[in-house]
């Protein structure tokens, strides 16, 4: 008798993390879907108001799409928040939302890609990455996840266009340390953590 109801526990735990298992990726496909249908918008002509409600990522979605860190980079999203962690993530929220704003206005200015993940990776093929936690030959798996979570938060609110821009429309940052020759030709907009922010001499649409 004993052996019947642990065997019975056990099938419907197993029912139970089947169906969790479902619904998160459920989850996961529809924050996907949305990333995409904002982006593109972002891409074609910045909004000037949040997403409505029906077309903004929610929190569970977000967090569904990749909770480990270790998603290949296939998605507005995976690759958003991947950017934010790996330029920022000792910086605070203030640091991370400065880099997301970079990511977005590239995304929105016509001299950048028209993807997410195409503005994060571009120059890989000639390895002049325009965000170089992308080339520098280390592993781009999450290692802190308290960090990685709040970075899927802020990239979530980014795609959903809930997030004021700290930068000021900047397209390009670099950290203190140095100063780049390119620097020179372009507006300082902000010091935010320990990253300098600018804007391309013609301002950007994102910043409009």
């Amino acid at each position: 008798m004993r052996i019947l109801l642990v065997a019975m526990a056990v099938m419907l735990m197993g029912g139970a993390s089947l169906r969790t298992g479902r619904a998160e990726e459920a989850a996961a496909a529809k924050a996907e879907e949305k990333a995409a249908v904002l982006e593109e918008k972002v891409a074609d002509q910045p909004p000037l108001e949040p997403a409505r409600p029906a077309e903004r990522i929610t929190p569970t979605e977000a967090k569904a799409v990749d909770p480990a860190g270790d998603k290949p980079l296939d998605d507005a999203l995976t690759c958003l928040a991947r950017t934010i962690y790996w330029e920022a993530k000792g910086e605070g929220r203030e640091g991370m939302t400065a880099v997301a704003a970079v990511v977005m206005n590239r995304l929105a200015d016509p001299e950048f890609p028209k993807t997410v993940c195409d503005v994060v990776t571009q120059g890989r093929e000639a390895r002049a990455c325009q965000f170089s936690w992308w080339c520098d030959g280390r592993p781009d798996d999450v290692e802190e996840p308290e960090p990685y979570a709040q970075a899927v938060e802020i990239a979530r609110e980014a795609l959903n266009q809930q997030l004021k821009d700290p930068t000021d429309g900047a397209v390009n940052f670099h950290v203190e340390s140095i100063h780049p020759d390119w620097a020179d030709e372009f507006v300082k907009t902000a010091t935010i953590g320990g990253h300098v922010f600018y804007r391309a001499p013609k301002t950007t649409a994102a910043a409009q």
